[in-house]
């Protein structure tokens, strides 16, 4: 099912461009949500500019939020700044019952001078709170959590919906990642080792043939690098991404077992240096997905055992058997 509603009131653009979010918008938008959560559309109505009103009555307003978007969608469980388009910011919405894009512009006095909520995603892409399948580490031995966490210090994937609440892992010893000349992919701990199934899956999609890059040097164009996609019979799908060129060795369709080699670690992608990008997401194509929080069954977590546990960043984690 997909949900097709559009509202579109657009009047005149801040021109001004810039490469993040302004602290304007997100104090904006923070209010605009908790009036929004509360059923407050007229408060709503009073962030607009005079624009904005002339052309939306109040009784307009808070028929279209309550009616059309609240009582279809729920209620904004998160908005995340996306990007910048034609003077506007583009927030990537999470709706108790869908995703959209809201995008607002503000006028020199942080009055909204336009504003436009685009369709959805189709309401089959359910989004995940965390996974359902029991969790191994995807690695053997000791390694170290880099990014990890529910928190923007502890996790820089945060920002980014589809990986809110990826991880970054590495192998460390004596407080290093590497050995020797840090120009070379081979002298850091984590390169070449074997990276395997957390879970039962079937694989889904395969990427390789991405050249490994220097430490230090990243590949924007091709940010996952060489990476799996696998899928669980919760519908939950699994990415393990940054792998060392022609190094996969199974194949889309290919169903796997916990703990069976899938791959071995890398420097490919958007990476500064070898490490594993592990992520949960509900769909398939990452552009589409919300990133969920992914769990493990039963883990030593800095010497200790842990069950049902969420890494967090600096983390020495390894697997219990």
């Amino acid at each position: 099912m997909r949900i097709t509603i559009i509202l579109l009131l657009f009047f005149s653009f801040n021109n001004s461009f810039c490469q993040g979010e302004q602290s304007s918008y997100a104090r904006l938008v923070t209010i605009f949500t908790e009036r929004f959560n509360g059923g407050d559309y007229d408060g709503i109505y009073e962030l607009y500019d005079s624009g904005m009103k002339n052309a939306f009555t109040r009784i307009q307003t808070r028929n279209f939020f309550e009616n059309n978007v609240n009582r279809i969608m729920g209620n904004i469980r998160s908005m995340d700044f996306f990007t910048i388009r034609e003077g506007a910011h583009v927030y990537r919405v999470i709706f108790d019952r869908s995703i959209a894009d809201l995008t607002i512009s503000l006028n020199a006095q942080s009055k909204i001078s336009g504003l436009s909520i685009a369709p959805p995603q189709p309401l089959q892409n359910q989004i995940l709170e965390r996974n359902i399948t029991p969790m191994s580490l995807p690695f053997n031995g000791e390694w170290f959590v880099f990014w990890g966490g529910l928190t923007e210090a502890q996790n820089v994937h945060i920002k980014e919906v589809s990986q809110q609440f990826a991880y970054d892992m590495l192998k460390v010893k004596d407080g290093a990642s590497y050995e020797g000349d840090p120009s070379k992919n081979e002298n850091y701990f984590a390169f070449g080792e074997e990276v395997i199934a957390p879970c039962d899956a079937r694989v889904v999609l395969v990427l390789d043939g991405i050249k490994d890059n220097v430490p230090g040097v990243v590949n924007p164009d091709q940010l996952a690098g060489n990476h799996i996609v696998l899928q669980t019979t919760n519908e939950e799908y699994v990415v393990l991404a940054h792998l060392k060129e022609g190094s996969i060795v199974v194949e889309e369709g290919q169903d796997v077992l916990q703990g069976e080699l899938l791959a071995f670690c890398g420097n490919s992608g958007n990476s500064t240096e070898p490490h594993l990008h592990l992520s949960l997401q509900n769909t398939l194509v990452e552009e589409d997905g919300v990133g969920a929080k992914l769990f493990f069954d039963r883990i030593f977590v800095n010497g200790e055992i842990r069950v049902d546990y969420l890494p967090v960043k600096e983390d020495f984690v390894r697997n219990s058997i």
